[in-house]
């Protein structure tokens, strides 16, 4: 599943009641004083190399009773994308572009025409060879309307489907409707697993693919299981299975772990306080995952007093990220100081505006909005999110502006709350390339710009950037992009959080990058 969020009812997978105390007991630490030594959180996955076989369990989140297998969808069953289907292009541990079912692509001198040589002796999982025509396929379905896929708006102001071209069996021509220099990177989105060709009334039921895993069974909503495809093209996985299991919960998934129940907990990042019980039990342990997730409160610009661009900025100087990294995170992470590009990406720029509190002040003097009041939802789908909206709030105060934290329910958090409330709180998995993450997110129009923020000299820069060809020059351009979200749009980003991930100790080749892990290479210990 993706970080945009369609939650719904699950069944809850019980826990043991001597891990529900265990549990419980986490909660003691969290105002504590140091009092309690905690143990120190891992850095990372336990390293060595797992045995051959086993079924790895994992547990996974509210989703739609809607979701499906079919990777273009807005509902796709994200865990099981990576273990189904591979795309052509992915993205490699350093954040740079790798090879996937496309061996290699090359633009002309504009960049405006890409060609993409297929992987050769490449297999689908009913038997059906890879060819260049299953590639065009997919881009065709993503862009068709009927699919209502994410990723269509942005590659539709790229691609005409009509005019992609497959010049033989193992070569793609994509001729873009403008020179875009970063194109290979926007196929490495979730949306872009490649499917069979004519599969679209069927790939949300079968989850026919490529990948290392070919499905047994799946409910939407619901439990499931893929299990080892020996004829994968980079070779047979090294698990036997891996089955899901749903539980509406965040303790209950914890507790499940605990309980030696499932052995890893997908898209749940876990509270310092569970984290540290986590890391303190027998059975299981946490991977820490740097920076791997950016929290944002997102401003609606459509609604008052965000419409008005000083009251956005002073919203932004009006708060201290550094103490709501300490506060919320403990820590754990970095401040974003309203720059939703990562540290990590080669195209981060540092420099921000410094916190500032009076000058929020006479900004919000400026609007007409003195003494500013207003609300900020939150909920428990996501355990930082209070403490986030907390520390904000507190730390607010000094620029005279009242925040009042209301709590919704996590169910219904992603269909009532989201791009309807004016201030509230979400969060997003880093790992998405610059482009692909001002496109969805930020750029007018894209159904995924959670704050409707809409300026067309941020729209024209991101032309310019993507038809600029000289690497540093792109660079820049695409700092200037920065400059303007954090100047002028409506999204603060107080952090990007280091995602604390449960599993057990038995789990052995978990490496994440950015909302992913090697399906291929993960295993068990004792299998």
């Amino acid at each position: 599943m993706s970080d945009i969020h369609h939650p719904g009812r699950r069944s809850v997978f019980a826990a043991g009641a001597a891990s529900a105390a265990a549990l419980g007991a986490s909660w003691l630490l969290t105002g504590c004083t140091g009092a309690v030594a905690a143990p120190v959180l891992p850095a990372a996955a336990k390293k060595g190399a797992p045995d051959r076989g086993g079924t790895l369990r994992i547990a996974r989140p509210p989703a739609s009773e809607a979701e499906t297998l079919d990777p273009a969808s807005a509902l796709s069953a994200y865990e099981y994308l990576g273990a189904l289907y591979n795309r052509l292009v992915r993205v490699d541990a350093n954040g740079d572009l790798a090879p996937d079912l496309a061996e290699s692509w090359e633009p002309d001198a504009r960049a405006r025409t890409w060609t993409f040589r297929i992987r050769e002796g490449v297999t689908f999982h009913d038997g059906r060879r890879l060819t260049a025509a299953d590639a065009a396929y997919t881009l065709r379905h993503i862009l068709d309307k009927a699919t209502a896929s994410p990723q269509a708006a942005v590659l539709a102001p790229l691609i005409d489907p009509k005019t992609l071209r497959t010049p033989d069996e193992h070569t793609l021509v994509v001729p873009l409707k403008t020179p875009n220099a970063e194109f290979p990177s926007l196929l490495t989105h979730y949306n872009c697993y490649v499917v069979p060709d004519g599969s679209a009334r069927s790939i949300g039921r079968t989850g026919i693919g490529t990948g290392p895993f070919k499905l047994e069974s799946f409910a939407p909503a619901g439990p499931g299981r893929v299990t080892a495809y020996t004829d994968h093209w980079q070779g047979r996985p090294v698990l036997d299975a891996i089955a899901f299991y749903s539980v509406a919960d965040m303790s209950a998934r914890s507790n499940a772990l605990l309980a030696g129940q499932v052995d890893l907990l997908s898209q749940t990042n876990l509270d310092f306080a569970t984290a540290r019980v986590v890391a303190a039990s027998s059975r299981a342990t946490v991977a820490r995952v740097k920076n791997a997730q950016w929290y944002v409160l997102p401003m609606l610009t459509t609604e008052k007093p965000f419409t008005d661009v000083r009251v956005r900025q002073a919203m932004k100087l009006a708060y201290d990220p550094e103490h709501v990294v300490k506060v919320a995170l403990q820590g754990a992470g970095t401040a974003g100081w309203d720059n939703p590009v990562p540290p990590s990406d080669p195209a981060h720029i540092a420099a921000h505006p410094a916190h500032d509190p009076e000058k929020a002040r006479y900004l919000l003097k400026q609007a007409g909005h003195e003494g500013l009041t207003t609300d900020l939802y939150t909920s428990s789908y996501d355990p930082i999110f209070t403490p986030m909206a907390l520390a904000y709030q507190d730390s607010a105060r000094r620029a005279g502006i009242r925040i009042k934290v209301k709590t919704a329910a996590a169910d219904s958090y992603y269909t009532q709350i989201w791009m309807k409330k004016p201030l509230m709180a979400t969060y997003w998995y880093t790992g998405r390339p610059v482009d692909q993450l001002f496109t969805q997110v930020f750029r007018g129009g894209s159904s995924y710009n959670e704050t409707a923020w809409s300026d067309k000299d941020f729209d024209a820069l991101l032309d310019r950037a993507r038809r600029e060809t000289d690497d540093n020059r792109r660079r820049e351009l695409y700092g200037e992009a920065q400059t303007f979200v954090v100047e002028k749009g409506g999204a603060m980003t107080p952090m990007f959080a280091d995602r604390l991930v449960g599993l057990s100790r038995k789990v052995r080749g978990y490496a994440e990058h950015g909302f992913e892990f090697d399906y291929l290479g993960i295993g068990l210990k004792g299998a």
